[in-house]
């Protein structure tokens, strides 16, 4: 069971796991990942940050990569939700949520689908900092830790 959504406002990581999770006991683990627009990493601050997609292309997209996820770990159930619009520091921009019968297969499926989120989903950010603004991609630390997926792993059968 897989819940994708794309969405201006902001979400309720709480509510989200208990609506993944709600009256489920095969779930021995459920990973929670959420980006947080942060302010600037050391240079001009950050005041705020625009996401843009293309509506339907994205949603189809990030499908197509949980399903990838769904196939290569044994998953219960996958939440992704990421905002689009303008965010400033602090507030929440994506929240992926896997759940599985083992904690391994819900943080590694969780690490293949923000890495795809990261550097490969249809979405295009423009970072504001004190009067001036400009377009931003993956950087290379992003696209190697992308890369490594490239390859099907194998699925975890440790038990917990």
């Amino acid at each position: 069971m897989a819940t994708i959504r794309l969405q201006r406002e902001d979400f309720d990581i709480g509510a989200e796991t208990a609506a993944l999770a709600n009256g489920r006991t095969d779930i021995g683990a459920v990973v929670a990942f959420t980006g947080i627009c942060r302010g600037g990493d050391g240079g001009q601050p950050i005041t705020a940050m625009t996401l843009e997609h293309y509506p339907g292309m994205a949603e189809t997209e990030i499908a197509r990569h949980v399903a990838e996820a769904e196939s290569r770990w044994p998953l219960i159930g996958v939440t992704v939700i990421h905002r689009y619009g303008r965010v400033v520091p602090g507030e929440n921009i994506v929240l992926v949520l896997t759940a599985a019968a083992h904690r391994a297969d819900a943080f590694t499926a969780a690490e293949f689908l923000m890495d795809y989120l990261k550097t490969r989903a249809p979405f295009w950010k423009e970072e504001e900092r004190a009067g001036a603004s400009a377009w931003v991609g993956a950087s290379e630390t992003d696209n190697a830790a992308a890369q490594r997926w490239a390859t099907p792993s194998t699925c975890s059968d440790a038990a917990e």
